[in-house]
């Protein structure tokens, strides 16, 4: 082989490495990157099926029930409601009318099934995407009742 073909082959060969060790870059940053969804993206079907994904919001006051360490909870932006399915220890901070996220999937029933519950860490605190998505309904709610006012 001459030197030139030899030199061709080792830059190729090099060429071919990298492109492996970029696609399985790729490959581990696409199957870690997780989505934010509102209860009402949720309920209007934006949200990945078969999926992992976050959803956020306030649980409903008095839907959270427990089954020994399975806890089923209602996740709301005031819009929409989603039910929750979780089973493992709750973050001490987690009740009712705060703000929780909840990674998981969701299932074809429309529960969605968490495998991590993160709850707020004081009083002001609520996750910004699930603020946006609380103070987005408030607003759209507001719209809506004065678009039903202004009809009548």
């Amino acid at each position: 082989m001459k030197p030139r073909h030899r030199r061709i082959a080792w830059i190729l060969a090099g060429i071919a490495v990298l492109g492996v060790a970029v696609a399985l870059v790729l490959n581990a940053f696409q199957s870690n990157l997780v989505f934010f969804f509102s209860p009402t993206d949720v309920a209007e079907n934006k949200a990945p099926q078969g999926r992992t994904f976050r959803i956020g919001g306030l649980v409903e006051e008095k839907s959270v029930r427990r089954d020994g360490i399975v806890v089923h909870f209602k996740v709301t932006d005031t819009a929409k409601t989603i039910p929750v399915t979780y089973q493992g220890i709750l973050p001490d901070l987690f009740k009712e009318g705060k703000g929780v996220v909840a990674q998981g999937k969701l299932q074809p029933d429309g529960t969605f099934v968490a495998s991590e519950v993160l709850a707020k860490h004081d009083e002001n605190y609520m996750p910004p995407e699930a603020a946006a998505a609380v103070n987005k309904a408030h607003i759209d709610a507001a719209e809506k009742n004065a678009a039903k006012t202004l009809a009548h």
